[in-house]
This record gives C-alpha cells, structure tokens and sequence, in this order.
C-alpha cells in the first residue's frame, strides 16, 4: 500500500487529510476519515462524524500511536472500501480525489522523534577520505546517528529552504523508515515487526555550518534543523517483507543523473538500527529513521553543488520520485524576529 498526507481545500481552509492511494494505477486518494464517516452513515449511525474520528483518525501519526495493528488498518480500510463502493463507485464518489489535483504533504504528519544514521560504506569512506582520515573502527561496532529537529520537514514539491547562515547547500539521497509499534529492548529478530514502511528521505545539509560544528565533535545541528524533506508516500512494508530492502536509488538535479545507488548496500538493516535506539530506550510509534546517505548520494562526494532555483528530483524504486525546487538565500538577520 501507498500512505500519503494530502491538502483538502474546506470552508474552514485548507486541511491536511490522510489518504491511500487506490485504483489501477494508484491514480486516486482515498480519505480514509471521510470513508468512514460515510461507511457509519450508510450503516446507519446516529453519530458517523464522531465514529470515524475515533475510528479513524485523519492523521498518520494518531493511527501509528493508537493502533495497536496499523498496517491492518489499513489493510481493512481498503478492504472496506472496495466491499462498501466498488458498485457505487463514479468520478464524483465523496472519499475519493484525483491525485494529479491532488496537493502531497509530508507522508508522516507528526514526527516523534528523527534519527538518521550513517549506514552506507561507500558514503562513510568518501567523507573520511575527504578528511584524510580512516574509517573509525567503531563504525563497524554500532550503527551511529544523530538526532535531528522534528520541525523543519516539508514534502513534495515544497520549496526547500535556504538558511541564510549557509552559502554551501547539499541533498542527501536516503531511504527512510517510519516506526509503527513502540518498543523497549527490541531484538533485531523482533525489530522487524515494528517497521510501518518506507519513505524517500532529503537531508538537506548546509556544508560550511557543517564543517564548523562538526570541527568541534559536536553536530550537526543548524547545519541540518532547517529543513529536511520526505515524501512523497510511505510504502508500507509488506510491499517488501524485509527491514533491508534492496532498491535503486537514483538522484537528479535538473533532470541530469547525479547520484546512482543501492539502498540494499546498507552495512546495517533498520532491525538492527531500531534494535540499537530502544536499548534501554523506547523507540515509539511515529518515530523517523533515516539510512543515511546512499554512495554517491550528494554533491559533497561529488563535488558539485546545488545552485538556487535548482529542481531535485529524487527516485527510489517502489515509492516514487520526491521533487522539490532549491529556494534562495534567506535574508534573515539576528534580532529581526524579536
């Protein structure tokens, strides 16, 4: 299944709703809330509107943390549908939307907490080797991240930021996994059973901020916290059963190939990342976990950088393609908003 966010225009403005996408050819939104009002309606309810808000909330993040079983939600919700409205079905049905029309937010609405590692060799080496230093043994000992600000993501065909501190922006090509049951102490035999499915993941870096912080040991931080972006749907694991799936990867920038590779390459599987986090630690539902980026996968290995107004375009084999367009640099001075 494809899970995504979409905005719905409403007399009370735009909302973001909570959809799959459905059809041959994956070319319709299903709002999963508004189905099942109308499904308490048709069976006649007094209270539809109060169900479905219980039943199914119109957010991703409250199903990961309510559910105790969120694929099989949604499972059964597209189940449902096609029992309650394949006869009814026409191009004006109330729970379906057109997804040409159709405006992407970030696939996970709420992120609870955001890790990203550094799982791919090729990517590690050619940064050590860029400092002129050798892998650290202990790579190989512990599948290391950082923690990033929740706060700053945006989805497809946002603009992307540019901090007005930085003159050395960077994409960072990387696949992503979204945690669907807490866990405390999980092994990696186990860790599996708490992946909701896959995302393509844009780390946004502002390299010169970053050789700044990451001179003192310390970091990143303002160096990524600005902006990062997901997108443009979540493809949930059972399309892959397996915490390691092995897809091309592939990045663009105005339509010219950039970066080529594989996420199966990975040193470490999101079992054994998500196995590490919860040591003595939770790892919650709605948690976001990157791999880190793919070998070849930014400007900084290539050495070839972004330019403003630049349109990336980032491929990952069975989830899409993630398209956004490079903003400008910010004109934010400290102080202006005091």
């Amino acid at each position: 299944m494809k899970i995504c966010h979409f905005l719905k225009s409403t007399p009370f403005g735009k909302q973001n709703r909570l959809g799959i996408l459905v059809g041959g050819s994956l070319h319709e939104i299903l709002d999963v809330n508004l189905f099942w009002v109308n499904s308490f309606r048709r069976r006649g309810f007094f209270n539809p509107l109060e169900r479905a808000h219980h039943h199914a909330p119109p957010s991703l993040s409250a199903v990961l943390k309510l559910k105790e079983n969120p694929l099989s939600f949604f499972q059964n919700t597209r189940e449902q549908f096609h029992k309650e409205e394949k006869e009814e079905r026409s191009e004006d049905s109330p729970s379906l939307f057109r997804l040409e029309d159709s405006k992407l937010g970030p696939p996970l609405d709420v992120i609870t907490t955001y890790r990203d590692f550094y799982a791919h060799e090729k990517h590690v080496a050619k940064g050590f080797e860029l400092r002129k230093e050798p892998i650290p043994k202990y790579w190989y000992e512990i599948p290391a991240y950082y923690k990033g600000s929740p706060h700053g993501f945006i989805g497809h065909e946002d603009e992307i930021l540019w901090p007005s501190y930085s003159r050395i922006l960077d994409y960072e090509l990387e696949l992503a996994a979204i945690v669907g049951r807490d866990g405390f102490n999980l092994s990696a035999k186990k860790a599996c059973d708490h992946l909701f499915g896959f995302t393509i993941l844009n780390d946004i870096s502002a390299r010169d901020m970053q050789k700044k912080e990451m001179a003192v040991r310390l970091g990143p931080a303002k160096a990524k916290d600005f902006c990062s972006v997901i997108g443009p749907v979540i493809a949930t694991i059972d399309e892959f059963k397996t915490d390691r799936p092995d897809l091309t990867m592939v990045a663009r920038i105005n339509g010219e190939e950039w970066s080529k590779g594989q996420s199966g390459d990975a040193h470490y599987g999101f079992s054994e990342m998500m196995a590490h986090v919860s040591r003595d630690e939770w790892l919650l539902a709605g948690d976001l976990l990157g791999s880190g980026t793919v070998g070849t996968g930014c400007g900084l290995e290539l050495s070839r950088w972004i330019q403003p107004g630049d349109e990336i375009e980032l491929e990952v084999e069975g989830i899409g393609i993630l398209r956004n367009r490079v903003g400008h640099p910010q004109q934010t001075k400290p102080g202006q908003g005091d």
